[in-house]
């Protein structure tokens, strides 16, 4: 029964996955059109891309039929219709953390390899292993593959790894996809915060309340802040 259940709640996730990407495409495509003011055709991205990506691909990415769209395709068809490669995700429900400092990361291996450094798992306070992020993944990404991202050995993984190894580790998509930036990465304030048990716990179940109700549970926290500061300058 939990082997089935977690199959359906898979196939349910890579459907609703395939669609954002479909409706994103197609948003991209009004917005960002040739200049003489058209949209892409299938035709036309073929070539613009140098054939990365065929007629046929664009068709069935437009269409949501693609299982797992690599990261090297969608870069190229962002390239070649002039937007930055990480506004396929710019929407996608992952909350970024609060505090940012800037270190120069390429490849996604090397990013990866940051968050398994920088956030230890909630459950152990330990690093987390390739075992614990895969189980974390309801089976998204398995042992292997994530072992083989963090070496490289798999440098295009699919939309499905990227998005689950951001909601594995709290961050969102984009942190795997802008290439061109330097990626953020969590500040000693927030890597000493995540040591404490409750306040790790607060984080991860704010991560996906709608943008209002985190808006009122920082309020929250701002009142107690006010009454503690209240109380001890009494």
């Amino acid at each position: 029964m939990v082997s089935y259940l977690q199959r359906t709640y898979q196939e349910a996730g890579r459907r609703s996955r395939r669609m954002h990407i479909a409706r994103k495409f197609e948003a991209l495509l009004d917005k960002h059109r040739r200049p003489d003011g058209r949209k892409w055709t299938g035709a036309e991205l073929a070539e613009a891309t140098g054939g990365v990506v065929h007629r046929s691909y664009v068709t069935n990415l437009r269409k949501g039929r693609i299982e797992s769209p690599g990261y090297d395709k969608l870069k190229a068809v962002a390239n070649a219709m002039g937007f930055p490669p990480e506004l396929w995700f710019s929407d996608y429900p992952l909350s970024e953390p609060a505090v940012y400092e800037s270190v120069d990361y390429d490849s996604i291996a090397e990013r990866l390899e940051h968050l398994f450094a920088s956030i230890p798992d909630e459950r152990t306070g330990k690093p987390y292993t390739n075992e614990a992020v895969a189980r974390e993944s309801a089976g998204a990404v398995t042992e292997e593959e994530v072992a083989k991202i963090r070496s490289g050995e798999l440098p295009d993984p699919s939309v499905d790894h990227v998005l689950s190894l951001a909601e594995v580790f709290g961050v969102p998509a984009s942190y795997f996809l802008e290439r061109e930036r330097k990626p953020p990465i969590i500040s000693p304030s927030m890597l000493e915060a995540s040591k404490d048990e409750t306040v790790t716990a607060i984080l991860n179940k704010s991560l996906r309340l709608p943008e209002r109700e985190k808006q009122m549970v920082l309020n929250i926290i701002k009142q107690f802040e006010e009454m503690h500061g209240a109380q001890d300058g009494s």
